[in-house]
C-alpha cells in the first residue's frame, strides 16, 4: 500500500481527526490518529497488517517466533500481524504502571519477538514494552506500528518498521502555540497524560 492509500484508509473511517488534543504521552497535537476507529472493521485491519507484514525484510519475518503488543493500542493490530505471520499474539498489561504479561501468557527463553504498536509518538511506551519482553525472557529483534507520528525522534536499539511515518507535529504542555491554546483539548487516548 502506498502512504496515500493508507492515510485514505484513516480519513475513509474517521480515524484522522482535527483539533487539540492531548496524546498518550502527554504531548499536544492538531491531529490525531484514533486506529480503533480504522482497527474495528476486521477486514481493514486486515489490510493494514499484511501491508505492514510486507514492509518487514523477509529475512526478519521468518526469523519470528511471536507477536507482542502493550495493551490497549497495539493488541488488534498486534493480533492481525499474528493472523499475516501465522503465529501467536499476546500483550503486555499495566496492572501497576509498569508493563508485564498477565493471563498465563508467558515467553520461552530466547523466543523471538515482534513487538507490536498502534502508533509511536515518543518511542516511551515502545522501549517499555521491548524492556518487559526482554524481563519475561523474549529476544526483541523488530518492532514494528501502524503509524511513526515521531518526525524520526522515536530510536529503538533494534530494526523499526512503521506502516507510514507521518510528520505532524506535537508540542510539550509548556510549550503550546496559541491558535492550539485557543481551541479546548480532549483526550481521546486509552491512558491517563
Amino acid at each position: 500500500m502506498t502512504e496515500d492509500e493508507i492515510l485514505h484508509e484513516f480519513r475513509q473511517c474517521d480515524a484522522l481527526l482535527e483539533g487539540h488534543f492531548i496524546l498518550s504521552s502527554g504531548r499536544h497535537s492538531m491531529q490525531y490518529l484514533q486506529c480503533a476507529r480504522l482497527l474495528m472493521q476486521p477486514a481493514r485491519a486486515a489490510r493494514m497488517a499484511e501491508a505492514l507484514v510486507a514492509n518487514i525484510p523477509q529475512n526478519i519475518r521468518r526469523s519470528i517466533d511471536i507477536i507482542v503488543s502493550p495493551a490497549m493500542g497495539g493488541v488488534i493490530i498486534g493480533h492481525e500481524v499474528g493472523r499475516a505471520l501465522g503465529l501467536d499474539a499476546l500483550f503486555l498489561e499495566r496492572p501497576d504502571g509498569t508493563f508485564e504479561l498477565r493471563r498465563g501468557f508467558r515467553l520461552e527463553p530466547g523466543q523471538k519477538v515482534l513487538m507490536m504498536e498502534d502508533i509511536v509518538t515518543t518511542g516511551l511506551s515502545s522501549r517499555e514494552a521491548i524492556q518487559a519482553i526482554r524481563n519475561a525472557g523474549g529476544d526483541v529483534i523488530a518492532a514494528g506500528a501502524l503509524v511513526d507520528r515521531s518526525n524520526g525522534a522515536a530510536q529503538f536499539d533494534i530494526p523499526f518498521f512503521p506502516l507510514v511515518a507521518m510528520s505532524v507535529p506535537s508540542y510539550p504542555a509548556d510549550a503550546i502555540p496559541p491558535e492550539l491554546a485557543a481551541i479546548p483539548a480532549t483526550k481521546p487516548g486509552s491512558r491517563k497524560a
